[in-house]
């Protein structure tokens, strides 16, 4: 029987504990004391499953935003030293609208 993380998540902590009963492993040792959070982690932990939710980016293209991002950090990083302010908050600002797209995108 396979479970995902967010099947987990969504289940309820008797259920949860009943999932636990049947596994023998050291990260679910103590089952029945453990509050809802620390017993999903110990779950995946046990049934090796990732621990975290995962999410997408749709509608845009993510690696050339992220590589745009890393060339204005570079130039961020001129202007800090040339002590240009205006420049400076020019380009944290078109890094703060190009992290805020790739956030609106993902689902």
């Amino acid at each position: 029987m396979s479970h995902t993380y967010e099947e987990l998540k969504h289940t309820r902590v008797v259920d949860l504990r009943e999932i636990a009963k049947g596994i023998d492993h050291e990260a679910v040792k103590g089952y029945s004391t453990m509050h809802k959070d620390d017993l999903v982690r110990a779950l995946c932990t046990a049934l090796e499953i990732e621990a975290h939710a995962h999410h997408e980016v749709v509608g845009i293209d993510k690696k050339s935003i992220k590589a745009r991002i890393r060339k204005l950090k570079a130039k961020r990083d001129e202007a800090v030293e040339a002590q240009d302010r205006v420049q400076l908050k020019r380009i944290r600002r078109r890094i703060h609208r190009l992290k805020r797209s790739i956030h609106r995108a993902t689902v």
